[in-house]
């Protein structure tokens, strides 16, 4: 069950994998969002203010979008028209309950409302009514911080960052301790299904912890849904795996020069596969700095028909001037089994609105639309 994969280098994996050569000077091209992507606007009612939020779309099914507020804790349900359908509260420090909606998905077949609160050591189920259902407790000493992906519609894939801070409490970064384990589990009880390692190799873009570490880097976004399954990456790999449906590792995109032969450190932060094209992100580590969210960073697409990369600059035609980033980092573009989605800010909207720059089925939506309501979703299919 225990398997450890690496790669080190385009020539070793193949000449035909696809790679990105960050010392190229790529060129950048305008794409309007709806030349590779066909776009649509919703807006989720707040007519009932139990129904206002402070937060985004955690899942969408066939007929649901589920919200978690970040204020009050409320789990929200919406019919894809935008109506309220349900909502519930289960926040608190007491048991069956969370302390805060670190990730959401719902599988509203058999009506399974799966909450994960990265302060504890369990994820748990609820139905759409709040009813508590059952806990799945997680491998001994495993923690889910940010990358957990609905693998199937039995199983959870997440990355196991407890290895991270059991690390940083023994101030052990050697070559031997940086390995990076992923788990499968049932969403039923918790059974490991399955279980992998990708190595960090000799290089650790660690965080900086008590003066120990001397690179820090953005968050890493270890697991990308995609159509075949789920798409793993390190930042000391410079490689994307695709963890298929049959449970196995094809490395499927690459990176040079490697990381460790960077000054400064340059990473690959793991792609989004959507339709016929990848988008892909370039990272910057900088010696001995703190402050997250300030490292250079470079966006690129890649047209899988044709291999041509360039810089990406998305163009959303119904807001004259913005500019939309698709990146596994960006918070507020994420997939679901329809496509993908992002959020668009209500006062900024509003401020565009009086400044005359939205156009089509946005303005129209814009104008109808309260001071104080919820923001406003652009849902893609791409092409």
């Amino acid at each position: 069950m225990s398997f450890t994969v690496a790669f080190s280098s385009c020539q070793q994996q193949g000449n035909d994998l696809p790679c990105i050569d960050i010392r190229k000077n790529y060129p950048q091209k305008d794409v309007p969002l709806y030349e590779i992507a066909d776009i649509s606007y919703i807006h989720l009612s707040s007519n009932d203010n139990d129904y206002l939020y402070n937060g985004t779309i955690r899942a969408i099914t066939k007929s649901t979008i589920v919200i978690a507020d970040y204020d009050s804790g409320n789990i929200l349900f919406f019919a894809h028209d935008g109506s309220p359908q349900l909502h519930f509260n289960r926040q608190g420090n007491g048991p069956n309950e969370y302390n805060r909606t670190r990730h959401l998905f719902y599988d509203e077949i058999v009506d399974d409302v799966f909450v994960i609160d990265d302060s504890k050591p369990v994820i748990q189920v609820y139905s759409s009514t709040g009813q508590h259902k059952r806990e799945i407790f997680l491998p001994q000493g495993a923690r889910i911080n940010n990358d957990i992906i609905s693998f199937d519609a039995n199983s959870f894939l997440f990355y196991d960052a407890g290895i991270e801070y059991s690390r940083a409490k023994v101030g052990d970064f050697s070559e031997k301790s940086n390995i990076a384990p992923f788990y499968l589990i049932s969403k039923e009880d918790g059974t490991v299904l399955d279980y992998f390692e990708l190595p960090i190799a000799p290089l650790f873009l660690g965080v900086f912890i008590d003066e120990k570490i001397v690179y820090n880097r953005d968050l890493m976004v270890r697991l990308v849904k995609c159509p075949e399954g789920v798409l793993v990456c390190n930042p000391e790999n410079d490689t994307v795996f695709l963890y298929n449906k049959e449970r196995s590792l094809v490395p499927v995109f690459h990176k040079i020069p490697s990381v460790g032969s960077t000054t400064p450190k340059t990473y690959l932060n793991n792609i989004v596969d959507a339709g016929r094209y990848q988008f892909t992100t370039i990272h910057t580590a900088r010696a001995g700095d703190v402050v997250p969210g300030r490292f250079p960073v470079k966006h690129y697409i890649r047209d899988k028909t044709t291999g041509e990369i360039f810089g990406q600059k998305i163009i959303l035609p119904d807001y004259q001037g913005k500019e939309i980033i698709i990146s596994p980092l960006n918070p507020r573009f994420s997939r679901y089994e329809g496509g993908y989605y992002f959020s668009l800010e209500l006062l900024e909207l509003k401020q565009a609105y009086s400044e005359n720059k939205l156009g089509g089925k946005l303005k129209e939506l814009v104008a109808t639309l309260k001071d104080d309501d919820n923001n406003v979703f652009v849902l893609a299919t791409f092409k």
